[in-house]
Parts: structure tokens; sequence; C-alpha cells
């Protein structure tokens, strides 16, 4: 039977206290909906449905190009009833499975569980919690059937005892499901029609339904509040931190990395605590990177060390470097073999030929250095003269002085030597000492100026 996936995500998200949809709230860099839709085409649908309604307009914006199907829900009168929009559109052959927005964790294993235990009847997805406090309860009969899910706010006190609650997951046929969907009525204290009433139908009616339990429980937990948001958020990190833990990454503390992305790490790679890895970012062997470091889309090969407090973006970094700490570079940065880029230095869509270093207090923007260059500290490549970039050419085995200005477009010739505190706006010759400084004068009968002091009365 082809398949068919409908997440709802058109709900308001009170307890967020944002002005931000629910589902555009974010989990490792990403919203929350765009895991789901993950978890949605792992499992190759024919068509995947997405039933919206607050903030619809910013999520569609959100997601423009995503391979799915929007679907209104203009007036919200709960679950079922967001169910019921994108019915007309499904085939009454198909199955149909029903995911929440708002839930970001769910793997694919046990979705593919619950599309197989569906069968003649329906599937749900359950969990148990030692506190289940919001969430819906699955009640069983005598024999250990499922025969219906009653909402926190109806249960009474003997349903609330209930330990297993249910994930927000079905899977059934998608003609049946409309059939239920059609006798479920909203006489309950939110006055909606539940999704979950459709439980209690097919089980008196007796339609088999099979209750799918996940193995971690974070898997199916939803997010309705900021301190959801961030139990979420710290459970997918430490999956991900795990997942290096088994590769041979060596982490100093588990509990504090994030990965944004994907990271790809080589044999022995260190990573200190409070690192970001956001994008793709890949290492090579025995790259260490030390404490608080940012990166992001970043490639590093072999041997090289990234200090504490780096920001590293968009860049491609040879083997045996030595970066930070507090080092930034911006888009556009490839650096050789064996490059030194000290503290406080900031690199821009520039190239860095191998073995040359700047090690303190410099700038360096839209530059070609070649190898075995040293650039002074205070060094600044004047790229920018308010209206368009300009390049600044250093070739091998030059010397650039503390407090250097290169105003761009220039060329430093192979061997140039440029003295301390120049301004450098011509071209070089190769292998001489270039100066430009102003000539240095000093007045003996100078004086400061004095601060005029206020008569009392």
């Amino acid at each position: 039977m082809p398949l068919h996936v409908v997440i709802l995500a058109a709900g308001l998200g009170k307890r967020m206290h944002s002005a931000l949809p629910k589902v555009l709230h974010r989990i490792a860099g990403r919203p929350l909906l765009a895991h789901v839709i993950d978890a949605a085409m792992s499992l190759r649908p024919e068509r995947v449905f997405v039933v919206h309604g607050h903030g619809g307009a910013e999520v569609k914006a959100a997601f423009a190009g995503a391979p799915v199907e929007w679907v209104e829900q203009a007036r919200r009168l709960g679950t079922g009833h967001a169910l019921m929009q994108a019915l007309p559109r499904i085939p009454r052959a198909a199955t149909v499975l029903v995911l929440n927005g708002d839930v970001p964790l769910v793997r694919k294993e046990t979705l593919r569980k619950l599309l197989r235990a569906a069968g003649k009847g329906i599937a749900i997805a359950t969990s148990d919690l030692s506190d289940p406090a919001g969430y819906g309860r699955v009640v069983r009969d005598p024999r250990g059937r499922v025969t219906r899910i009653v909402e926190h706010k109806d249960a009474n006190p003997a349903e609330l005892a209930i330990r297993e609650w249910y994930a927000g997951f079905l899977a059934g046929n998608a003609s049946r499901l409309a059939g239920w969907l059609a006798k479920v009525a909203n006489r309950n204290t939110q006055k909606e029609y539940y999704l979950t009433d459709v439980i209690g139908i097919a089980a008196a009616g007796g339609a088999p339904v099979s209750a799918v339990k996940a193995v971690v429980p974070h898997e199916v937990a939803g997010v309705n509040s900021r301190h959801e948001l961030a139990i979420i958020e710290r459970a997918y990190q430490n999956a991900q931190a795990v997942k290096l833990l088994d590769a041979g990454v060596a982490l100093a503390d588990l509990w504090r990395v994030d990965v944004r992305g994907e990271l790809a790490c080589g044999q022995d790679v260190a990573i200190d605590v409070n690192c970001v890895f956001e994008g793709r970012v890949k290492l090579g062997d025995r790259v260490k990177i030390g404490p608080n470091c940012v990166l992001r889309n970043v490639t590093i090969a072999a041997d090289t060390e990234v200090h504490a407090f780096s920001l590293l973006e968009e860049s491609e970094i040879g083997a045996g470097c030595r970066i930070g700490p507090y080092a930034r570079f911006r888009p556009g940065v490839k650096l050789d073999q064996g490059v030194r880029i000290g503290n406080f230095v900031e690199v821009k869509a520039s190239r860095i030929g191998p073995g040359s270093k700047a090690n303190h207090l410099s700038y360096i923007g839209d530059a070609e250095i070649g190898a075995r260059v040293n650039i002074g500290a205070g060094t600044i490549t004047c790229n920018y003269d308010g209206a368009s970039k300009h390049r600044t050419v250093i070739e091998d085995d030059c010397f650039i002085g503390s407090d250097a200005t290169l105003v761009a477009p220039v060329r430093i010739a192979k061997g140039s030597y440029i003295g301390a505190g120049s301004t450098i706006s011509k071209d070089t010759p190769p292998g001489q000492l270039t100066v430009a400084r102003a000539r240095q004068v000093s007045l003996p009968r100078w004086t400061p100026p004095r601060k005029k002091v206020a008569r009392t009365k």
C-alpha cells in the first residue's frame, strides 16, 4: 500500500511564550519541524502533508521548496479535526502515518515498527514515564488489550495513575481512519475533536489496536515549553556525543559538546569542552580542538590544532597548522600545510601558503599569501575602499614588519622586507627593504596643553 504521512503542525505553543510558531523553535540549529520531515522522508512516502495553522505563512516560508504539501487548519478544533483536513487528499487504500511537528527525535526504526504493526487495524506509539503529567494515558483491559486513550484533563484518579502514555503517532488505513474520525465528538473539557478518540472507536468496533513502545522515551517526547526544548536539545546532543565516543573521538565532556549538523572525525581526534560544530565539519586524524571553539562548514586536515575561543567558518585548513587562541576565520579562507595563525588574528577570503605565519593582532582580508611569509603584529590589509574589495598579493619569503598597512590593490614581491609602521600603497621590488613612514620630528619647545582650573569664590 502507498504510504502517506500527515504531520500535525498547527499548534499555538502558548507555553513557549514566544511570537515564533512552536514548530520553528530549534533543536541542533534546525526547526523542530525539519527533524520530523526528515524522519518522514526516511520512510520514502508517496506524499507528505503538513497541517498548519498558527503562524502558517511563517512556517511555509521557512520551508520554501521542501518536498511537502501544505494543508491549512483554519479553525483549530483539535488533532482529530486537523487530520480531517488532510484525509480528503489521500487515496482510500493508502496507509496513513500521523506524526507531530513538535516531536523532533523520533527514529525511523520506531516508525517502521509502527507501520508493520498497523496491519488491518491501527497502531499507536507509546512509552512509559514515571510522571506522564499532561499526556494521554493508554487504557488497557484485563487481558492487556488497548481499549482507549484518555486525555490528562479528562482522566479520573485511577487513569492518572497509569504510566503508559500515548506518544502522538499512529498508523492505519486511510478509509478506516476516515470512518472512525466521522464518529469523533467534542464532548470533553477542551471542546475539541481528539484524534485519540479514534483508538476507542476502533477498539469498540473490533479492530485490532497495537501499541508499539518507544525504546527511548526522548524519541517520542514533545516540546511544549522552553524547559522541554532545552531537555530535548541536551538529549539530542548527548546522543551525538555517544556516537562520537563510540567512533573513537576523545571528548573532554560528553555533556558539553554541540553538533548542529554533520561532524566527521578521523582517528584520535580530541575535542575539549563547550565546542559547537555547525553545518558540515570534517576533522582529520589527530586534530585537536581546544575549549570554547565554534566551527561552521570547515574542513581541517591531519595534525592541526585549533586553540581556545576560535571561530572558524566556511574554511579549508591544511595539515599541521596551529590556529588561535582567539582566531577568527570568515568565509573563504584556505590554509596550506604548516600555517600558524595566532591570537586575535582575523582572516577573510584569503589563501595562505605553506609555512607562513601571522601570530598576533592582524587582519588579513582578500589576500593571496605565498610560502614562508612572516606577518608582524598589527598588520592590516586594507582591502575595502568604501565601494569595492581589492586583493593584496604577498609573494614567497616576505617579511612584513609590525604595524604595517598594505593598501590594496598591491603586490609585495618575493623576498621583500617591509619596515615596521610602513603604509604600502605601491608594488614593491623583490628582495629589497621598503620603508614608507612620515619623517620623525621632535619639538624641543613644545609644551602639553593644560586643563583650565575654575576659580573658587
